[in-house]
């Protein structure tokens, strides 16, 4: 993979961070969007040192990936920066959304008109924004993948975990859709769907112990899913020319949707 680019909105923390550097490791130069505060800059700049010490080349840009005007101005520096290499990997890594119940429940009020919106925009509809910007701008050449990650809140419920259930959902049937249109492109379009892995946006999720230690109880592999798992999965997905892996949701979670 060595000097093919990859795209990894959400970069900087999670399972986009894991995935960037397992790809730098390998060879490929990264770009890589985030949206982080200032006092976050610090784990950025390390990251990008870190990244660059492969001997690749690696630029992460703090904008809002769902943004329509930050997207057109990071895809006009992207056709820049990759020239006529172009997005050999587009990675969809942003986790992002409200943690609501959808009914008032108590104390907690329920989620509003406008966050269950932009849970979908961020979490899900950004992805075919991405896709059209990128194919528009023909940085997505045949053998190009693109890899968005999903989880098993598209099928399953839990209290304040609605909107997100709702983006997963959503998630998935547009990598369907994308797939089915960009399949006479050589473009192949995919989901992992990761295990309960440790993140900072696990971490947010109110009553994630219960099901942490359910998961880690109840999976085939005795274990958690970690974040090189899943990077581990990108890779093998980026290497070779085929593009026939398409339009599926891939587990990446040691069997544990399976129990």
């Amino acid at each position: 993979m060595r000097g093919q680019w990859f795209l990894i909105l959400g970069a900087s923390s999670g399972l986009g961070r894991a995935i960037a550097l397992a790809a730098a490791r390998a060879g490929a130069n990264i770009a890589g969007v985030h949206f982080d505060t200032a006092a976050a800059e610090p784990q950025v700049t390390a990251l990008l040192a870190e990244l660059r010490g492969y001997g690749v080349r690696a630029e992460l840009f703090n904008a809002n990936a769902a943004n329509h005007a930050s997207r057109a101005r990071l895809v006009a520096t992207l056709a820049e920066l990759t020239g006529s290499d172009g997005i050999r990997v587009l990675v969809h890594s942003l986790a992002f959304g409200a943690l609501a119940p959808f009914l008032p429940a108590g104390d907690e009020p329920a989620v509003t008109p406008r966050q269950l919106d932009m849970t979908l925009n961020v979490m899900a509809h950004s992805l075919v924004y991405w896709t059209q910007d990128l194919y528009a701008a023909k940085l997505l050449a045949p053998g190009s993948r693109i890899l968005a990650l999903t989880s098993a809140g598209s099928s399953r419920v839990q209290r304040h975990y609605g909107a997100v259930s709702a983006a997963k959902a959503a998630l998935e049937s547009h990598v369907r859709q994308l797939a089915l249109e960009l399949g006479g492109s050589g473009v192949a379009v995919n989901a992992l769907r990761a295990g309960v892995t440790i993140t900072p946006a696990l971490l947010r999720i109110p009553g994630h112990e219960s099901y942490v230690e359910r998961a880690r109880a109840t999976n085939p592999g005795g274990r958690l899913t970690t974040p090189e798992d899943v990077a581990e999965a990108v890779l093998a997905l980026s290497r070779g020319d085929s593009t026939w892996i398409t339009g599926n949701v891939i587990g990446v979670d040691g069997g544990e949707l399976l129990t």
